[in-house]
């Protein structure tokens, strides 16, 4: 059997390789989507990790929501990994803050670890052909406001829209973790 694509080497990901493929079924239960259905008829699609209980995550509800009209050449989807987060938290959570975007269940975390994401929120920028052209955080978490405040995702999707390298492919990101250890400890030692 043949690696799926993106997998040639699982130790490590680089910008500009391709990303592997995955089929994820959508939280609202109306189907699966893949890699290549986010996509085909776009310059390329943004995938952010995303957890309906994180604070981090909550901050960017309204950029997530208007993402695809502020960015129509750009596909956009969500991808739940959140280990001991449930299906039902994560619809309520997406129904009490009316999120309108797309969010994938990817049940265990499997997708997480092939794209070596550990917390949410944390995107990637994927080309037209799978390629990944950019990951990490949104910004340095500051509010838009602090003088300190750095833009790390708007720049690089403008860069890459305008066919320009993206100076910084690569930003550290923070959140809350998808899996940590403790969810892999006994309930009583």
């Amino acid at each position: 059997m043949n690696p799926p694509r993106g997998q040639s080497d699982l130790q490590t990901q680089h910008i500009g390789e391709l990303m592997p493929g995955f089929r994820l079924p959508l939280l609202d239960g109306g189907g699966e989507r893949s890699l290549d259905d986010f996509l085909k008829d776009h310059k390329g699609t943004l995938f952010v990790f995303w957890s309906g209980s994180c604070a981090h995550c909550l901050r960017y509800d309204a950029f997530f929501n208007s993402f695809t009209d502020c960015y129509p050449q750009l596909g956009f989807a969500a991808i739940a990994s959140r280990i001991n987060e449930t299906r039902e938290q994560m619809i309520s959570a997406a129904r009490d803050r009316r999120l309108s975007f797309p969010i994938l269940r990817d049940e265990g975390a499997r997708i997480a670890r092939l794209w070596f994401s550990q917390q949410t929120p944390r995107c990637y920028l994927v080309d037209h052909g799978g390629r990944l052209i950019y990951r990490g955080a949104i910004d340095n978490f500051k509010l838009p406001e602090d003088p300190g405040h750095l833009e790390y995702l708007k720049p690089a999707i403008a860069q890459f829209l305008n066919g320009e390298p993206v100076a910084r492919a690569d930003t550290p990101s923070f959140g809350c973790a998808i899996e940590t250890v403790y969810y892999q400890l006994p309930k009583q030692l």
